[in-house]
This record gives structure tokens, sequence and C-alpha cells, in this order.
């Protein structure tokens, strides 16, 4: 029997400027975990929500996760958890989000203040963490709120699992929930997690697999301090040279990863998986849009989600030590780091992907015969994921989008990362759903990160209908 969630729906529409009041404090808060100097913000964002959490009556605890590994002057941010309901008698979902978000800077190009919630006259509501991950986490929240103030019973047992370091590789996290599986985590039911996005604008989906993510940090130094160019150039062999040559080999123009054997490690395409891209709802044109450009690699559907979704990707992020400010520096740097992720896939272990990443960039340097030192060595990785999108979670979530959104979602797997959904799967043994609130076009990560007023208030309420139909979904495991 379909729940009765009208008034529940009604609710949401007339708090819908209190719920955005909500999202603009805890956007105000910059909460940028990779940043030492903006700790003390991380922390100040969980204490927000345990604040919040509190004034709607749920059970609160901040769990210190101790010292910041490689860097013990910092304390790592609490993971902040919570229970709202008891009732032996209802389902225990465990829902997780983090609270930390990506550096921003006006200065990087944002056409607003990035820690200002900006509204402009179409419901975009720009914001650093508007979408990723600070607008779904409140959306539990708020669906509380809406719950009490129409009287309505909340439908389940909700745990709630929200860290501050997910965007620096949820250091501590992993032990955390391993400690806490036949503990605070031991009755629960099944897992949601709203921390990625729609494939589209128009259409949304419910996500069963992941690509992993390594990162790997090529460090070449030579001279003992930086030096001036016009002194030495020409008479030192250089740093940043050698590291540029050795970073054009990882990855060619179309993508195509240059590593030999890492191609060897990808589960072999079916014909029945093959089968499965020509329906879902995703066009090149949304594609280009949310790229902002049509400089894509595959001019179809299919090869694009393939290469998103089920192949191995290598990117190229950045060179620490390099001069990179406006203007002209004639500097020689003494050093410099460069890095790069690799997008790990079904069947690609990390331990298999490490050994030819070092030995492919070993054996380039050598070819280089440069008397500078090479240093290359991983900086995190987590792992791909996949489940079955068969349970009884799935169909309760299919069951609540189309309530809501009124058409029946895809079902996608997606190319970026969330280790913790593996770690909470192999930990309590349960599925993990995850289910979407933004859409492609939000900019997690990047300038101008937006989430569509429509899609958070919508949002509430998919979150909302989630739980009611998840406490009547008959529970037949897949």
């Amino acid at each position: 029997m379909a729940p009765k969630l009208d008034g529940f729906f009604s609710q949401v529409d007339s708090m819908s400027e209190h719920f955005i009041s909500r999202l603009r404090a805890a956007v105000a808060i910059p909460s940028v975990s990779s940043e030492a100097e903006r700790r003390p913000e991380v922390v100040r964002m969980g204490q927000f929500l345990v604040t919040e959490l509190k004034a709607l009556g749920a059970d609160v605890e901040a769990r210190p996760l101790g010292k910041q590994p490689g860097k013990e002057h910092l304390e790592l941010p609490p993971v902040i958890v919570a229970r709202y309901g008891n009732d032996k008698k209802k389902r225990t979902i465990l829902v997780y989000g983090h609270y930390d978000v990506q550096p921003a800077g006006k200065e990087d190009g944002w056409a607003t203040e990035p820690f200002e919630l900006t509204v402009d006259d179409k419901g975009r509501m720009f914001g650093r963490g508007s979408t990723d991950d600070k607008g779904p986490v409140l959306g539990w929240l708020n669906a509380i709120e809406a719950h009490q103030k129409i009287g309505l019973d909340f439908p389940v047992n909700l745990l709630m699992c929200f860290e501050g370091m997910e965007e620096y590789g949820s250091e501590g996290l992993d032990d955390f929930i391993k400690e806490e599986a036949d503990k605070y985590f031991k009755d629960v039911d099944a897992i949601c997690i709203s921390d990625n996005y729609w494939l589209g604008t128009e259409k949304p989906c419910l996500t069963y697999g992941l690509r992993g993510c390594s990162y790997y940090s090529v460090e070449i130094s030579g001279p003992g301090q930086d030096l001036h160019s016009g002194v030495f150039g020409g008479t030192a062999q250089e740093p940043m040279t050698d590291l540029v040559r050795m970073l054009a080999t990882l990855v060619d123009t179309n993508g195509k990863i240059q590593i030999p054997g890492i191609a060897d490690l990808v589960a072999p395409l079916t014909e029945e998986e093959k089968s499965i891209y020509r329906d879902i709802a995703f066009t090149m044109d949304s594609f280009h849009e949310s790229l902002g450009s049509q400089t894509t690699i595959f001019p179809d559907k299919e090869s694009t989600l393939m290469g998103r979704w089920r192949y191995p990707s290598l990117s190229i992020h950045g060179i620490e030590g390099a001069f990179s400010q406006p203007g002209a520096k004639t500097v020689i740097p003494a050093k410099v780091i460069g890095k790069f992720s690799i997008r790990t896939v079904p069947n690609m272990e990390p331990r298999d992907v490490d050994k030819l990443v070092f030995k492919f960039l070993d054996d380039e340097f050598k070819k280089l015969g440069s008397k500078n030192t090479l240093k290359a060595s991983l900086q995190h990785d987590g792992k791909w994921w996949v489940a079955s999108p068969n349970h009884w979670n799935f169909s309760a979530a299919g069951k609540a989008v189309e309530r809501v959104w009124g058409v029946k979602p895809d079902l996608t797997r997606e190319g970026g990362s969330i280790p913790v959904t593996l770690t909470f799967e192999q930990a309590t043994g349960k599925n993990v759903l995850l289910l979407p609130m933004g859409s492609s076009t939000d900019a997690a990560h990047s300038i101008n990160e937006k989430l569509d007023k429509k899609n958070y208030i919508e949002g509430v309420k998919l979150l909302g209908a989630y739980l009611h139909y998840v406490a009547e979904e008959e529970m037949v495991d897949a």
C-alpha cells in the first residue's frame, strides 16, 4: 500500500524558505578539510550539525577520531553520529553524508562569493558545498522537521553518520565504521547515501556502482634550492622539465591510459551489460551542457557512459612547487610534485594497479637519463563498488522517485568514488543505495557549484518518501 504522503509534501513546500536558510547557514561555514588553517571551520560545521540535530530531538554524539596521520599537530574532525527513533518494531536505516567541502575562492573564477549562498532568478543556489554534500545532508534533517511540524509518525529508526574528511580521503572513518559495525550500527537493515548526481538535468536515477580512485604523487628533485634561470638555465638539469615529460607519458589525448597491463585488469564487457546502456535517459547534448563545451572524446551515448562508468580513466591534477601565479617569474624550482589519479573499475585490485604504475614511472624516468631524483608514492586509494539493484532497498527508492518526480528512475553506475560505500557494505553486510539529490550541472568540486532550489525541496520530499516506502517494502534480499 502506498504511504499517505500528500500532507508531508505540502509541509515541505511550506517550509522551503526555512530549509534554504538552513542551507545558507551551512554554506557560510568554510569547512575545507584539506587546508590546515581551516580545520577549525570543519569542526565548527560539525558542531552546527550537532546543534541542529539536538534541536530536532535526536540523540547525537561527536566522536573523536584522533590525530591526522602524517600531520600529528592536526586533530581529525569528529564523526557526527545520531539516532532519531528507537522503535524495535520499525526498520533501522543508516544514512551517510559529509560536512566538509572542497577549497574555493572568488579568485578561482566564481561569479559569486563561494561561501555565501546566492539564489538567482532561475532558482539556482550557488555556494561551495550546496550540492556536495551539505544540501543532501540537511535534507535528512529537513525531512525529520517536516514530519514533526505536521505530526506525522516517522516511519523508521534513522541512524545518521556524517563525517568531516571525505574531501581529503576520509581519514579515520574506515576504522571507525569497522569498530562500530556490531555496536552503534548493529541493528541497521539498509544504508542510503545521498552524495552523487543525476546523469542529466531532467530524470532522477538510482546508483548501484562507483569507480574507485587511486591518487599518486610523482616527486622530482635536483638542486639544493630554487635557481635563477638566467644564471643556471642551460647548465642544470631541471626537475620541472623532467616532470612534464613524465606526466605526458601517462595518458593520450583521447584518454587511453598508456601504462602497460592496466587494460588487462578490467573485467570484460558482456553483451548483456552492453545492452543496458541503450535505454538510459542520457543525451550528448545534456552532457555537452554539463561539460560547458563539445570537447568530448566519444560522439555517442553508449561509449561515453561506458567511458565514465565501466572503464578506468587517468587524470592529471596539478603540479606542486611550480610557479602558478599571474605574471612572470624566472625561477627554476628545485623540487616539483606532479599529482594524478586513476579511476578504477571491476576487477582492478588497488595493489595490482600500484605495481603497474610504479614500474611504469621508474621505467619512463630511466629513459630520460636524468641526474635528478624520482620518488613516486600513493597518496590514498579507494576501491570500486558494485551493489545489487534488485534489493528491496532499491525497489523502495524507485517507488519514492516515481511518487515525487513522476518517472521511473534509471539504474546507473557512476564515475566518481565514494569509498565509504564499500566500507559500509563490508562492515555491516547490508545493501547500500546511492540516492542523488542534485543534477549533472551542479559543478561539484568546480567553480560556481550550485544546487537547484527545485532539486533541494523535491529532494527533501524524496528522502522522506524513501523512508516511508522502505518501511513498507517486502524484505527480500537480492
